[in-house]
């Protein structure tokens, strides 16, 4: 029987983002935003000296870019398909934890509503798309989403340029496993562009450090009306139908 020889270059991929540190790092840059060297040493608990080597480490296997400006190198994630790797690997270690395990106020709030690199993600993330499949302003494809007639001028409206999405030369509405929930959000240049709209507009705010991300009073009366709850709509079709039927025998 031959022996398998496991591939190398997985090995040393999986020990670069196993390390605590690293992935630390690596967790601190899925908002999207670039960090100085010495704010990521910071955020990740550890010497300048100590973060200099580990980003020079994931600089080499391509998990994150470097840019310098003046004094400072500023780092973030090398792209979305790295986000998506880490997002990944969330969800599996999700499936390793016990479903019972407390969750704090923070935690609730992380899984609620967070950013995923450039689009948003958690519960809201997830309402949202499911709103907008119903509503026919999305439909879904094999890997992705792909926004109808009527759902072109729904984005257009809320500011988002659905051509310049489409343009992009990174894919346009692919699915985005939700680590917390494990079901899709919208990703892509679309769902990058939403989020930003989102963010223009009021309905949400960032945080000054971490991903979660905060549903402002407007934003609470946008997402009410964009996402009416299921069976609410239902509720309102019935209605509406005995109501015209009355009308008709009156």
């Amino acid at each position: 029987m031959s022996r398998i020889v496991p591939d190398p270059l997985i090995a040393e991929s999986a020990a670069l983002i196993g390390d605590p540190t690293r992935a630390a790092m690596l967790g601190v840059l899925m908002d999207g935003r670039a960090r100085t060297a010495k704010e990521l040493a910071g955020l990740a608990g550890v010497s300048a000296q100590t973060a200099s080597g580990h980003i020079a480490k994931m600089t080499a296997a391509g998990l994150i870019a470097v840019a310098k400006q003046g004094r400072h190198r500023y780092v973030r994630l090398a792209g979305p398909h790295v986000a998506e790797i880490l997002e990944r690997l969330m969800t599996l270690a999700a499936l390793a934890r016990p479903g019972n395990r407390a969750r704090g106020a923070e935690d609730e709030a992380f899984r609620h509503a967070r950013t995923c690199y450039d689009h948003l993600a958690g519960r809201l993330a997830l309402d949202l798309v499911e709103a907008l499949v119903r509503r026919d302003v999305l439909r879904r494809g094999h890997d992705g989403f792909e926004p109808t007639l009527s759902g072109e001028r729904w984005f257009r409206a809320l500011g988002v340029d659905v051509a310049r999405a489409r343009c992009s030369t990174r894919a346009f509405a692919r699915c985005c496993l939700d680590w917390s929930e494990r079901r899709d959000h919208l990703a892509g240049a679309l769902g990058a562009a939403l989020l930003k709209a989102l963010l223009a507009r009021g309905y949400l705010e960032r945080r000054r450090e971490g991903r979660t991300v905060d549903v402002t009073a407007a934003g609470r009366r946008f997402f009410a009306e964009e996402m009416p709850p299921p069976r609410a709509s239902a509720a309102a079709d019935r209605a509406g139908g005995e109501k015209a039927a009355e009308q008709q025998r009156a």
